[in-house]
């Protein structure tokens, strides 16, 4: 082909490239109305008043635990899911780089040295053998450059392009996500672990008090004044307090397993740090400034899900650019001889230049399909963004609900549990005067047992509860 014309292909090719407009939608965010404040924002507004805040992005520093500082930070530094979930980013943003340099020409450098030996009996082989001078074998060297480019008339590469880095966007909100997910789990493992403890502290507690109540029921009976039924009932006492030991020690061992392996860790490996139980967690206070609106910028699988919402919307036109026909342009210089001393020179010299055309003229029953497919993978990730957003407007909700409502629970919890200490107190003295039955000291004391478990089960309701609602509200990366 001439270079002449080859070059104004090329010019011709390039203002195309210019001026073209991608076929296919251009993407907008979808509006998503959403309410100014969250239902049960109030019900959080005094302690926001009266307790400090701290930043979303370090929202376990608010409980003032060094330990549950030290663990949410090693689980995020050691944690194999955050490891594949980077890993998955980077094969995303290698793949959007790949996309874009589709977009550009693509060129090629070549060498090859070839030994052969002609057949004489071949066609070429007796041709040449009755010339004087014929050598079967020979040595060809070949050097060479090569170009190609498919030019991108309707777009579709550059929709492609769009596509890949939209689904690059979703693996780093994703890998935001994990993030979120695993600083809320091993805080909330960790609050299980020290609720496990708390509870049974209290049931040791009670068990020495039982014990000492037995005592006081057989020396009774050994003077004449209890019966024996009454000492087979303070045994049961003690008994029943026994049986709530096993189930707490299994919760307490599980959730230790748990919490090493969110920390990328053997189970077993970090028990020890934990054995040392500490005082009641401080619930932070919980910032809902923006209200659902800040969770369209802020909840990592919102922004995923509108992230693959757009990568949709450019595959649509990548499919209506099979309409359209393909143009690529190729050209070589190359050098080709039989000898080394005359390999780089002008007699060696051999360019060549191509146009191609392609085009899916007679298979437009495929491109429709192709097409109705990809409208259709897009109205289903534009339910999978609003469902998206639906679902982080409620789990804020209900977290919010919980904590307040666990707050005025442990209130009440507080009153009754100092109320039932002072009636077994109160029942056991007269229990010894003789004014009451053993029964009545006994019932006190499965009462007393219940609250205080009740209430340790409670804070630590609460302290979860506050961390589902920081992860509802979606961390802040």
């Amino acid at each position: 082909m001439n270079f002449r014309l080859s070059a104004r292909l090329l010019a011709l090719a390039a203002t195309l490239v210019l001026t073209a407009c991608a076929v296919g939608p251009d993407y907008k965010t979808p509006d998503t109305p959403t309410q100014v404040n969250f239902h049960s924002a109030g019900a959080l507004a005094a302690r926001q008043a009266t307790t400090p805040v701290p930043p979303l992005d370090q929202w376990w520093s608010g409980f003032q635990d060094p330990v549950l500082t030290r663990i949410v930070q090693r689980a995020l530094g050691q944690n194999l899911d955050l490891e594949t979930s980077r890993a998955r980013v980077a094969q995303a943003r290698a793949m959007a780089r790949q996309a874009g340099a589709v977009l550009y020409p693509e060129g090629r450098l070549g060498a090859d040295v070839s030994r052969q030996r002609q057949s004489v009996e071949s066609p070429l082989g007796k041709l040449g053998s009755a010339l004087p001078g014929y050598e079967r074998n020979r040595t060809v060297y070949d050097v060479g450059a090569a170009a190609s480019w498919e030019i991108d008339v309707a777009g579709g590469l550059r929709r492609g392009a769009e596509a890949a880095t939209a689904d690059a966007g979703a693996a780093e909100a994703e890998h935001a996500g994990v993030q979120v997910t695993v600083a809320a789990e091993a805080a909330d493992a960790y609050f299980r672990i020290r609720g496990a403890q708390r509870r049974i502290v209290i049931a040791d507690d009670q068990i020495r008090t039982d014990s000492r109540l037995l005592e006081l029921v057989r020396t009774r009976q050994r003077d004449g004044l209890s019966a024996t039924r009454e000492v087979a009932q303070a045994e049961a006492l003690v008994a029943q307090a026994r049986t709530t030991l096993p189930p707490l020690r299994i919760e307490l061992q599980t959730q230790l397993n748990r919490l090493d392996v969110l920390m990328g860790a053997t189970p077993g490996t970090y028990a020890a740090e934990l054995a040392a139980l500490s005082g009641d967690p401080a619930v932070p206070a919980i910032s809902l400034a923006g209200g659902p609106s800040a969770l369209l910028r802020r909840r990592p699988d919102v922004i995923a899900a509108e992230r693959h919402l757009a990568a949709s919307n450019a595959r649509i036109g990548v499919a209506l650019a099979e309409y359209y026909p393909k143009v690529s342009l190729s050209a070589l210089l190359g050098f080709e001889s039989l000898s080394t001393s005359q390999l780089l020179t002008a007699r060696a010299f051999q360019p060549s230049a191509a146009a191609g055309l392609r085009w899916r003229l007679f298979d437009f029953g495929r491109v429709d399909a192709e097409v109705d497919q990809a409208h259709g993978a897009h109205a289903q990730a534009l339910a999978q963004y609003r469902l998206a957003m639906l679902r982080a407007t409620e789990d804020v909700e209900n977290a919010i609900v919980t904590l307040a409502e666990l707050e005025v629970q442990s209130g009440s919890l507080a009153t009754e549990v100092d109320a039932h200490r002072r009636a077994r107190t109160a029942s056991e003295d007269a229990y010894k005067g003789g004014a009451v039955s053993l029964y009545e000291v006994l019932d006190e004391d499965r009462q007393l047992l219940a609250s205080r478990d009740q209430q340790a089960r409670v804070a630590t309701d609460n302290a979860r509860a506050a961390v589902a609602a920081y992860r509802a509200l979606g961390g802040g990366w």
